[in-house]
């Protein structure tokens, strides 16, 4: 079977999916990735949060994430514009002292949702960067990554 990009026509130039005759199923994405900061940002982690001089980190990075998900269309050219049934971000430190990001996204529809939760865990991840920038630029964003996907053709889930 012969795999090509749906995102482009005959000829190679740029377009969006025709969805119209596909069928209307949940679909689910939840995509991850993890935020490394020097211990002097880790330091500040209290009751749940980081709290600087901009406010709240993790609370201003989900409502970031989470704007982030419903403007996907708005910022990626070849995404469709979706009405989304939820979206969450999650944010919290694991055992290696990093912060870790999941964003959840889910609709009845017609095209998946893995961009808009790719979307909401990067735009989350560059919030928290902004807002602990004063302390350290020395933080890094790593693993961006789609964790599953369900609904349309097939299924996915990273081991």
């Amino acid at each position: 079977m012969e795999k090509n990009f749906t995102h482009l026509d005959k000829e190679g130039n740029p377009q969006m999916v025709d969805v119209g005759k596909k069928s209307i199923t949940e679909r689910t994405a939840k995509a991850t990735c993890t935020v490394v900061v020097p211990q002097e940002i880790i330091a500040l982690f209290e009751n749940d949060e980081i709290h600087t001089k901009k406010g709240p980190v993790f609370q201003t990075a989900i409502l970031a994430g989470i704007m982030a998900i419903k403007k996907t269309a708005e910022l990626i050219p070849l995404c469709h514009p979706l009405a989304l049934s939820s979206s969450n971000v999650n944010i919290w430190i694991n055992e290696q002292k990093q912060i870790e990001i999941e964003s959840e996204v889910k609709l009845s529809g017609k095209t998946g949702v893995e961009m808009e939760a790719l979307t909401g865990a990067s735009v989350a991840a560059l919030t928290i960067y902004d807002m602990c920038k004063g302390f350290s630029h020395d933080i890094q964003i790593t693993n961006i990554q789609l964790k599953e996907k369900t609904g349309g053709k097939n299924d996915f889930k990273r081991a």
